[in-house]
């Protein structure tokens, strides 16, 4: 798989050239390399033992304990669900607030939960409304919902201040976060975000009564099965079902129709609340980061490129042969450089020299 369209003239220099870490792209196509030999085939059909998932994940294993807020929304009261993971060691003053992606819930940050916690960093990650342990509610979302209740959340704890780290659909929570309350965002961190385009423009709106029924009678095995397929390009790894299993888990529960409608309300954000146009503002220190084969969109290096260069003070980070999911491929280069990240002074301006290399370019551009 070549990396030319995407890296330009100096594909050697395309991860590490901009920043100084001991991290090459050699050590990450090795590990890339590592994944292909131990890839297998995921089972055809969901394995006999599975069983439903509770809708409140109460039977989904969670890596430490969870806690809930109440929270307000529409008038009506519902419970966020959140871990707050304290330091493995010695404490370092600074805490860190992930955010899940769509097809995931907060346990699906255990290996990036243990990589910050073993650092020194206070770790809290959240089940945004509709996901995971928090409530279910039948409501309208949008961005601003995670964003507000994360806030509140920080203020409960006591947390004036924290880093901002979003996968997938949470790095469209982090934009707006960050967007929306930069006195309490020291860093925001972007992984693999997806919405990195404005997808209004000759498309047409889809009722949520139709989304409802795409998700109610189009969600099996097979459709979550090949979702998750698409995340990694370099393979399958036994480790990965564990997510598939938590998600089409809820099919196999009669609280199924209520779930699809939650879960069709979420996907209409994508449409209906884009965060194109907040980049622009956004003058905390932020890192773009994630790997160049991400298959859910056509040109992960030049979309990311472009949120970099409307972010007034970001990083850009691309590892090459790699997919959507980094902190599930390549785990150890992909936390290096996000601890890298979060241990830098927030009041100094980020590294920007990937605008003198090619990370992302059109060639001829």
């Amino acid at each position: 798989m070549s990396n030319s369209r995407h890296f330009g003239r100096r594909p050697a220099r395309s991860m590490a050239a901009h920043r100084g870490t001991t991290l090459g792209i050699a050590a990450a196509l090795a590990l890339a390399a590592g994944s292909v030999s131990a890839q297998t085939e995921p089972p055809a059909s969901p394995p006999a033992e599975w069983e439903a998932t509770a809708i409140d994940y109460s039977n989904v294993p969670y890596p430490h304990p969870v806690s809930y807020l109440e929270v307000e929304v529409y008038g009506d009261a519902y419970r966020l669900a959140y871990m707050d993971v304290a330091p493995a060691g010695s404490a370092n003053g600074q805490t860190v607030v992930l955010f899940h992606g769509m097809n995931f819930f907060a346990g699906g940050f255990r290996p990036t939960i243990e990589a910050l916690r073993n650092e020194g960093f206070r770790v809290i990650a959240i089940d945004r409304l509709g996901f995971g342990r928090s409530s279910k509610p039948d409501i309208h979302y949008n961005l601003h919902i995670p964003a507000r209740n994360a806030k509140r959340l920080l203020d409960a704890l006591g947390i004036e201040r924290a880093a901002i780290v979003g996968h997938s659909m949470g790095g469209m929570v982090a934009t707006r976060f960050a967007s929306t309350y930069p006195e309490a965002t020291t860093h925001v961190a972007m992984v693999n975000q997806i919405g990195l385009t404005d997808s209004r423009p000759g498309r047409a709106w889809t009722d949520p009564a139709e989304t409802y029924e795409s998700v109610l009678n189009g969600t099996t095995y097979e459709s979550v099965l090949r979702g998750h397929m698409r995340y990694y390009p370099n393979g399958w790894r036994p480790e990965y079902l564990e997510w598939v299993k938590v998600q089409y888990g809820l099919t196999l529960s009669g609280d199924w129709p209520r779930m699809a409608r939650v879960r069709a309300a979420q996907r209409q954000i994508l449409y209906e609340d884009p965060v194109v146009y907040e980049w622009q503002h956004i003058a905390t220190k932020a890192l773009v980061i994630g790997g160049a084969e991400d298959r859910l969109v056509a040109d992960y290096p030049a979309l990311a490129r472009n949120v970099a260069e409307q972010l007034q003070n970001a990083e850009l980070v691309i590892f090459p042969e790699v997919g959507h999911s980094p902190q599930f491929e390549i785990p150890e280069p992909f936390h290096a450089e996000l601890v890298r990240f979060l241990r830098s002074d927030p009041d100094e301006p980020a590294d920007r020299s990937w605008r003198d290399t090619d990370v992302g370019r059109t060639p001829g551009s």
